[in-house]
């Protein structure tokens, strides 16, 4: 196996920081475990990926310890997403630079195509969110979380999109990574409140004068002046460089408060309260509320009133709209509009109230100091929640299904959305209020508008 350049570390002094800072010189005197395990979970992932999207329905008595395409959905999106997102707001990104696939596979891919230079689109900053948003979209209008030929289109599809731009460009980088993965502006908002990451002292930097081999880090950071967690993937590569880089422990508050306006993209504040609040929340509730079925309902008759029925007709190709007869779950054409409608219109809705209040209170605020886009960051641990909330409802459907009793989870949701809630009151707070005027107080009662509205329906 080929080993990653290392850059040499002897006659650097270790920064200080006790085991912590251990951990992260061993992450990087240890790349060949870390590649070691990339690879493991790369045949696992194409193995699971893959098989059971050639396997025939499961009986109805199968299970998920004796079925492998269950076991394969229980593991994709009942274990996988759900704790990858807890995993990043506890320790950074990590999956991404040591676990990751796509990652593994679009790097070595990069380190032997073609190496052109990055081209401007690829660089748009608008893709964190629209690449969201296009994958939450078509992952309903075909089911992904139940069937294994969606998540083969989807998850495979964004693989060979991984591996074929870093075959084209790189030159031994993680392109894909840094601008293009659907993930990427969920990732890089929720390791903002890591308490773990890799702090750099500037000082110290500066200090040491003497010429060293750049780091080799994949994800293009400027490592001297990294002061977020957002982009870092937390592999250990740069650990103990010019004695300035260490792993670190921090309080969960601190990025987000020290964070000043011009740190701040407006594309960043977008996907937190369009994306990761707005369309993601519609996405998770669209199947079980009561309004979506009132809006196919009215529709339905309305069409039928008037003969039309072409858009009843359940004649999509599966990969178009959830088609499989045999397990009797077809979508109609009306199905399609109706979830389109409901996420996007109900998701953007969601997303503009939010992005409303948030602009609102910043205005009232009355400090130039506070922008908008900067505020919207106190609502990073609500989104955060809410996503971890939505994508466990998974988990507890697979659970379900195996008769496992769940009756504390009603209460468990209602602590994190709650939980949640008061790190973004918390935050909220101390990014306003800073000599408590009626005018501060104002906004920040303001401000607590989305905050509850985000936490009742993830508690409910």
């Amino acid at each position: 196996m080929a080993s990653i350049p290392i850059v040499d570390m002897r006659a650097r002094a270790r920064p200080a920081g006790g085991r912590l800072a251990a951990v992260g010189s061993a992450m990087r005197r240890h790349r060949n475990w870390i590649q070691a395990a990339q690879w493991l979970v790369v045949f696992f992932y194409l193995s699971l990926l893959v098989i059971p999207a050639f396997m025939p329905l499961p009986a109805e008595d199968a299970h998920l310890y004796d079925n492998l395409r269950l076991f394969a959905q229980f593991l994709f999106w009942g274990i996988w997403w759900p704790f990858v997102m807890l995993g990043t707001m506890l320790f950074g990104r990590v999956w991404c630079g040591v676990f990751c696939p796509e990652g593994a596979l679009t790097e070595l891919a990069s380190r032997h195509g073609l190496g052109r230079p990055i081209p401007r689109w690829i660089r748009w900053s608008g893709w964190p969110l629209t690449a969201f948003i296009c994958t939450t979209v078509y992952g309903q209008l075909i089911s992904v979380y139940e069937y294994p030929q969606a998540a083969l289109l989807i998850l495979g599809g964004s693989t060979l999109a991984a591996v074929a731009v870093g075959y084209f460009y790189g030159r031994g980088k993680r392109v894909w990574c840094r601008y293009l993965c659907p993930a990427n502006g969920v990732f890089s908002l929720l390791a903002k409140i890591a308490p773990f990451h890799f702090r750099v002292d500037r000082q110290a930097w500066q200090r040491d004068t003497a010429r060293a081999p750049a780091v080799d880090c994949a994800p293009l950071i400027d490592i001297r002046h990294m002061k977020s967690a957002s982009a870092c993937h937390a592999c250990g590569r740069c650990s103990d460089y010019k004695g300035a880089v260490s792993l670190a422990a921090r309080t969960p508050a601190s990025e987000i408060l020290a964070t000043a306006n011009h740190e701040v993209k407006t594309e960043e504040a977008l996907t937190l309260c369009l994306g990761v609040i707005g369309i993601a929340t519609a996405a998770f509730q669209w199947s079980a509320s009561a309004r979506f079925i009132q809006m196919k309902t009215a529709l339905a008759d309305w069409l039928i009133a008037r003969d039309a029925f072409f858009l009843l007709e359940d004649n999509a190709p599966w990969w178009l709209l959830t088609h499989y007869p045999a397990a009797h779950d077809v979508f109609t054409w009306l199905d399609g509009i109706c979830i389109l409608l409901f996420i996007l219109g109900g998701g953007a809705a969601l997303g503009a109230a939010v992005l409303g209040a948030v602009r609102l209170a910043a205005w009232l605020a009355g400090r130039p100091q506070l922008s908008w886009q900067r505020l919207a960051l106190a609502l990073v641990p609500i989104g955060g929640a809410g996503i971890f909330i939505g994508l466990s409802l998974l988990t507890v459907g697979h659970l379900k299904a195996e008769r496992v009793s769940l009756t504390w989870l009603p209460a468990a949701h209602a602590t994190l959305a709650l939980g949640g809630a008061g790190f973004s009151a918390y935050l909220g707070w101390k990014t306003i209020v800073v000599k408590a005027s009626a005018r501060q107080l104002l906004a920040f009662a303001v401000l607590l508008l989305p905050i509850a509205l985000l936490a009742a329906i993830w508690s409910a």
